[in-house]
C-alpha cells in the first residue's frame, strides 16, 4: 500500500514525543507492507468502481497491529455525556493513557466523528494522541460507496489544526492511503464484509 502524506493535525510534542514517532513510524510501516494479492509486493484493487470492500483491508491491517501488540476493539472513556462513543480500532497504552488508530470503514460523516473521539480523548487526558487513515480520492473510487476520504476531509483541517487546545502535550495525524494499480483479475476483487478478509 501507498503511504501518500501524513498530515499533523495537533502536534504538540512532551516527554513522550519519541514513543509517539515510534508508533507512527510503526503505523506507516505496517500500511506500506500491505501487499494484494499476499506476497505481490504490491496493493491491488479490481477495476470495478465501487465494486470493493473496505472492512477486509482494514482487518488486514489490525491483525498486523495486534502482531506488535496492539489492543484491538478498545473501548476508551473520552469523557462524552449521554452517548457510548464505539470503540477504537487499536490502541497502545503508554502509561495511563493510549495512543489510537481509527482506519475510516464508514461514510465521510464517521471520519469528522472518528476525529471529533480522538481530540475529545486528548482533551480529557484519555488517549495521549491518534491516527486516523483514510483512502485518497483516487482510492476512494474503487471502495464501497461513499465511503470516507481524504478529499473531502481536508477542507476541514484547519478546524483541528488552529484550535486552541488546553493541553500540554498532544498528537492527532491523518494519513492518506492509495492502491498502486488495478487489476482485472476476478480473484483479486476484495469482498464487502469479513468475508473478503483471507483474499488479502
Amino acid at each position: 500500500m501507498i503511504v501518500k502524506q501524513v498530515v499533523p493535525l495537533i502536534e504538540k510534542n512532551g516527554p513522550n514525543d519519541f514513543k509517539i514517532h515510534n508508533l507512527l513510524n510503526q503505523v506507516v510501516t505496517s500500511i506500506k507492507q500491505m501487499s494484494h494479492p499476499v506476497g505481490s509486493g504490491q496493493f491491488l484493487l479490481y477495476d470495478e468502481r465501487k465494486g470493493n470492500g473496505v472492512k477486509p483491508i482494514k482487518d488486514t491491517f489490525l491483525l498486523d497491529m495486534l502482531r506488535h501488540t496492539w489492543l484491538l476493539e478498545h473501548r476508551v472513556d473520552v469523557g462524552v455525556t449521554n452517548t457510548k462513543p464505539g470503540p477504537i480500532d487499536a490502541v497502545y497504552p503508554i502509561g495511563n493513557q493510549f495512543f489510537a488508530v481509527e482506519w475510516e470503514t464508514g461514510n465521510i460523516s464517521s471520519s469528522h466523528r472518528a476525529i471529533n473521539k480522538m481530540v475529545t480523548g486528548i482533551l480529557r487526558k484519555q488517549l495521549l494522541g491518534g491516527v486516523l487513515i483514510l483512502p485518497s480520492r483516487q482510492m476512494y473510487d474503487y471502495l464501497t460507496d461513499r465511503v470516507g476520504n481524504f478529499r473531502e476531509l481536508a477542507p476541514y483541517f484547519d478546524v483541528w489544526k488552529m484550535a486552541n487546545y488546553d493541553i500540554s502535550e498532544g498528537y492527532l495525524y491523518v494519513i492518506e492511503i492509495e492502491h498502486h494499480g488495478l487489476t482485472n483479475d476476478p480473484a483479486c476483487r476484495i469482498s464487502k464484509g469479513t468475508d473478503g478478509r483471507a483474499l488479502i
